[in-house]
Formats: structure tokens, C-alpha cells, sequence
């Protein structure tokens, strides 16, 4: 800590460590604006033996003057001169403390309940500048207006971001605000009963009530830091929400290949899209049956896929044969998909 900062530091705090006595000392004078040292213990209760300190000590703050006459008079300072001094000191103090702020690391499996409003939007807004290939955003229009130039930045650096607004009714028109602006493919829903909720990479993702967002007390956030647990937000927003939802925009095929994805839900799609075409997959995941880590490399030669999006799963003819590949907490498949990567030509790299 530099010299400056802890004498700033030094003098802030030392303007504002006041006791009790001295409080009810400043505050009755500010409220007369001039009393003696009578009327402050008739006003308070401090004790007569101890008024005399006490605003020797505001004194030396310079809270208050002290006029010496028969009785000594203790006079109020314009508080904006008591403090002016310090607006530009405590602005500049802040601003040096939050530069050398450091961040607590995240635990990785930690699940988090949040009241704040605030805290809530923080969540939200590293959740969606973290994301680093796939985004899936339930969204109010007023959040939307919030983070459209960041969801912007994250199209434009190539990310996948499924976006849905929330109520419908109260959603921009498609005429006239630019959704393939912000999203890959952009939907409404109706109802305030949708969910506010952003899933980044499947691994982190935040849920929250609308209501929790208007500052209701009794409605809480949660931070689903552990990606096992991210996926059931990931889940819920792909088979509850976004099927139940009424396309806005979407940008079709313009996103190059490869693409890497999170949710084997919106690499079948993808595939789906450009049925006449081959394509390559390779996949980080876990044996279903034994749990181990597994690598799956060849070419996708079938898919499985129900418009309700319960059902989807990939087949990958590798060299020892066809594995089919389906996403989290995968059960009838041969592999739990967790990172898949979908190219043209041959498998890509992971």
C-alpha cells in the first residue's frame, strides 16, 4: 500500500470514527447551529464532565469552532467545508482501493443463494462476458437494452447466443431493433412467470425470478457455479422455456464451422440444418457405464432429434466403431457429451 493511499486512508477514517458523545455533540450543534457547553449536556446525554472533550475532539476535526468567551461558545461548521475536502479524497481512495481489488476466486462447485438486486445483475453480466462459445439468455427488455452492447461484442467474437426476451408482449419489435445484432437466434415468450437466466459455456449460469429483479425481498437468485449443476438451468431453458417460445430472428447459416458447443441439444440442431452435408465431430466426455474420461473422433453419420428437444444425440463412426454421443447426465447413450466440437472434412480440433 503506497504512502498516499494509507494516508488517505488514515484521514477518512479518522474524520468519521466518532463516538457516541461526539455524534449527539455534532448533530445537537448542527441542528442549533450555536451552543454552549450547557446546552449540550441539556440537549444530550453526555455527561457535563465530559462535554468539554467531546467537542475538543470535534474541534479537532474541524467539525466545530470553538469561540472562547464566558461561556464558551461551540458553533457548527458548514458541513459541506467540514467535508468538502474529502469528496475528491474519497473518490480517489476508492478508485485506488477497487484498482487494487482481487477478485475472490470461485469455487468451482459452489452453489449460491443471492438476495440482492444488484448482485443478481453482477452474476448476469459475468455470466454473459465470460462466455466464451455458447450463451443462452433469458432476458426482460429492460436487461436486454442493459447488456445489448456486451451481447453484441460476443456475437460479433463469434459466440452462439440464443437469446429469449421476456414478457413478449413488451419485447422490441423485430422492424425496428436489430435482434442478429446481439443473438444467433433470438425468441419471445409470454408471461412474467418466465424466468430471468443466462448459462455461459453450460458450466456457469444464474436463475433468477423476475420478481427478484424488481426488488422483491422475498425472492432469491441462485449462481450455479459447478457445470453438472449449470446443466440443469441449461436443460430447463432448452425443453421448458425456448420451446414454448415464438421466433423473433435468427441468422440461419452464417456462423462458420467448426463450432464448439456445451449443449448436445444445439449441436443436433445445427447438424440438422445442413442435412445434405457431412460433418466431423469430436467429443470430450465420460463413459456412461464406467464413468472414465473418453475422447470420440470420426464422422457424424446419424442423428436423434424430437422438436420437444427431450430427446437428442449424435452417432460417430470412429475407427473402432459407431459411439453415440448424448449430452449431460446422458443414460441410453454410450457417451456423456461435455465439450463437442462439429467440423467439416474431418474431425476437428478440440
Amino acid at each position: 500500500m503506497t504512502d498516499d493511499l494509507r494516508d488517505t486512508l488514515d484521514r477518512v477514517g479518522d474524520r468519521f470514527n466518532l463516538g457516541e458523545y461526539e455524534i449527539d455533540a455534532y448533530l445537537a450543534v448542527l441542528e442549533h447551529g450555536e451552543l454552549t457547553a450547557s446546552d449540550i449536556a441539556d440537549r444530550t446525554d453526555i455527561p457535563q464532565p465530559r462535554v468539554y472533550d467531546t467537542v475538543r475532539s470535534l474541534s479537532d476535526r474541524g467539525l466545530v469552532e470553538l469561540r472562547e468567551s464566558r461561556p464558551m461558545k461551540i458553533v457548527a461548521v458548514d458541513p459541506d467545508d467540514a467535508f468538502g475536502d474529502l469528496r475528491s479524497s474519497f473518490a480517489e481512495m476508492v478508485d485506488e482501493l477497487e484498482a487494487r481489488y482481487t477478485a475472490p476466486t470461485r469455487e468451482t462447485e459452489a452453489v449460491s443463494l443471492v438476495k440482492s438486486r444488484s448482485t443478481i445483475l453482477r452474476y448476469l453480466e459475468e455470466v454473459i462476458e465470460n462466455a466464451e462459445y455458447e450463451l443462452a439468455v433469458s432476458l426482460t427488455p429492460g436487461l436486454l437494452r442493459r447488456f445489448r452492447d456486451k451481447l453484441a461484442g460476443k456475437v460479433a467474437a463469434g459466440v452462439s447466443v440464443e437469446l429469449l426476451v421476456t414478457p413478449a408482449s413488451n419485447a422490441p419489435d423485430p422492424s425496428t431493433f436489430d435482434y442478429l445484432e446481439v443473438a444467433t437466434i433470438a425468441r419471445a415468450r409470454r408471461g412474467i412467470t418466465t424466468p430471468v437466466l443466462a448459462v455461459g459455456d453450460g458450466e456457469y449460469s444464474v436463475y433468477a425470478t423476475q420478481d427478484a429483479l424488481r426488488d422483491d425481498r422475498e425472492r432469491y437468485g441462485v449462481i450455479f457455479n459447478r457445470s453438472a449443476l449449470g446443466f440443469l438451468v441449461s436443460g430447463f431453458f432448452g425443453t421448458v422455456l425456448w420451446t414454448t417460445a415464438e421466433t423473433l430472428a435468427a441468422d440461419g447459416a452464417e456462423r462458420p464451422f467448426p463450432r464448439r458447443y456445451a449443449s448436445i441439444r444445439r449441436a443436433v440442431k445445427d447438424v440438422r440444418e445442413f442435412d445434405d452435408e457431412e460433418f466431423y465431430a469430436a467429443v470430450e466426455g465420460r463413459d456412461i457405464e464406467t464413468g472414465a474420461d473418453v475422447t470420440v473422433r470420426g464422422k457424424v453419420v446419424d442423428v436423434a432429434f424430437v422438436d420437444t428437444e427431450e430427446v437428442a444425440s449424435l452417432v460417430v463412426e470412429t475407427e473402432d466403431g459407431r459411439v453415440e454421443i448424448g449430452g449431460r447426465v446422458a443414460a441410453l447413450e454410450d457417451v456423456e457429451g461435455q465439450e463437442i466440437v462439429i467440423g467439416r472434412g474431418e474431425p476437428p480440433a478440440l
